[in-house]
């Protein structure tokens, strides 16, 4: 009997490796802050990447063949997402908030303990959009790592109609991707402490994308016009 999912699911990891290899030579891309996790790999620690939904297609191009462990959700959607980044060099660990969130967590800390660098999208898998969820926490908290945020702007690009607005840079653009400085997390934080680490994680990504992105004052009001 055929399996069609599992056939579909192939297809896109082959078509995304496809599409990304032939689309991405034609967009600039330009770092700043890598200092900030370099250092941890030329002494051949760990960190964790923390990034928007929206951002996950740059960011693939930018970290493919790293071996970054990747938290991907069970859902569906999520299949999809692991079939193409691991045709980038990408590892996941299958897992979230809502789905498999134990199993995804135990997946996380054998690759810390393997000096892997991890990678959270703290507003995934279903959003709200830009809204910092604790799962990156409770892994730097486990694990010891710090955490990196990243940011992706892009002075010309397409926003899809999904809840991320999911960004696809436009051919000939040009990208700054941003590296703020590590935050540890200690392990015996009380609730309020994370909390404020959350908030101020989520100011400092929600600053940098307003700053690097011309459209997203827009997007941020078609959101809140929609409710």
């Amino acid at each position: 009997m055929v399996d069609w999912a599992e056939l579909r699911f192939r297809a896109a990891g082959h078509l995304g490796r496809g599409l990304l290899g032939s689309y991405f030579p034609f967009v600039r891309f330009e770092r700043e802050g890598a200092e900030n996790y370099l250092q941890f790999r030329r002494e051949g620690k760990g960190v964790i990447f923390v990034f928007w939904h929206g951002h996950l297609l740059p960011l693939v191009h930018v970290h493919r063949n790293e071996g970054v462990v990747a938290l991907v959700s069970e859902h569906k959607d999520g299949e999809y997402i692991a079939r193409v980044i691991r045709r980038h060099g990408f590892k996941t660990a299958r897992g979230s908030s809502t789905r498999g969130g134990v199993k995804g967590l135990k997946a996380i800390l054998r690759a810390a303990r393997d000096g892997r660098d991890l990678a959270f999208t703290p507003d995934g898998p279903r959003g709200p959009r830009h809204a910092f969820k604790r799962g990156a926490l409770v892994a730097a908290q486990l694990t010891g790592l710090p955490l990196i945020t990243v940011v992706v702007g892009a002075d010309r690009a397409w926003h899809l109609k999904s809840w991320d607005r999911f960004m696809v840079p436009k051919p000939f653009s040009s990208l700054r991707v941003r590296y703020g400085e590590p935050r540890w997390v200690p392990k015996n934080a009380p609730e309020a402490a994370l909390a404020a680490v959350a908030r101020e994680l989520e100011d400092e990504m929600r600053e940098f994308t307003l700053e690097l992105n011309p459209a997203e004052a827009a997007i941020r009001e078609e959101i809140r016009a929609q409710g």
